[in-house]
């Protein structure tokens, strides 16, 4: 009995995860995952750095002017052509 209700549980829960790539619009092929040593790029497309760290609530940690400088994880951008953030240089220059 416990075996059924673990399944219904797993069962119940895993149906609305496999549903997000299709609500969201985008699939998994489409954007590059964030990784340690990628680049980050600004609004304008200038490069800001190399991620150095990616933390679990998916802010990215870069070295910035010789400072570390955390990018929150709502103003990253992902795509097939890299990692990007919705922030300027200045507004990044303002974090550390």
């Amino acid at each position: 009995m416990r075996i059924v209700i673990a399944l219904a549980a797993a069962v119940l829960t895993a149906g609305p995860l496999s549903a997000a790539p299709e609500a969201t619009g985008t699939s998994p092929a489409a954007t590059v995952a964030l990784k340690r040593g990628a680049t980050l790029r600004d609004a304008k497309s200038i490069r800001l750095g190399t991620i150095d760290r990616v933390n679990a609530d998916g802010s990215v940690q870069i070295i910035f002017d010789s400072k570390f400088v955390t990018i929150p994880a709502d103003k990253i951008v992902t795509s097939q052509d890299g990692a990007s953030t919705s922030l300027t240089k200045a507004e990044v220059s303002k974090l550390h």
